[in-house]
């Protein structure tokens, strides 16, 4: 059974960087093939889809962290990076990890991070 991992939240001040990482447990080879990403859900808000990132390793980022944020993922590790820079204080959220793949849609348990002005 896959089970997602999230670590590298945390608190930081405004303009601060974070390096969030998910690992994939018991994937075996579906990790490779999968669409993996990063949500994030704010208090009283609805999750919403930071990036994400195919197999084939494109990208895609929701507007407000485009030129801040940068998905990556290593295989061989089973692992996706989400590198945030410049972070705001409406970044403030718990931080999730999901894998898309043909078996449907698994997430991670998730990771907060607090930006304070």
């Amino acid at each position: 059974q896959v089970q997602l991992v999230e670590s590298g939240g945390g608190s930081v001040q405004f303009g601060g960087s974070l390096r969030l990482s998910c690992t994939a447990s018991g994937s075996g080879t579906s990790f490779r093939l999968s669409t993996m990403g990063w949500y994030r859900q704010a208090p009283g808000k609805e999750r919403e889809l930071v990036a994400n990132i195919r197999s084939s390793g494109s990208t895609a980022y929701t507007g407000s962290v485009k030129g801040r944020f940068t998905i990556a993922r290593d295989n061989a590790k089973n692992t996706v990076f989400l590198q945030m820079n410049s972070l705001k204080p409406e970044d403030t959220a718990v931080y999730y990890c999901n894998q898309n793949s043909l078996i449907g849609d698994i997430w991670g348990q998730g990771t907060q991070v607090t930006v304070s002005s």
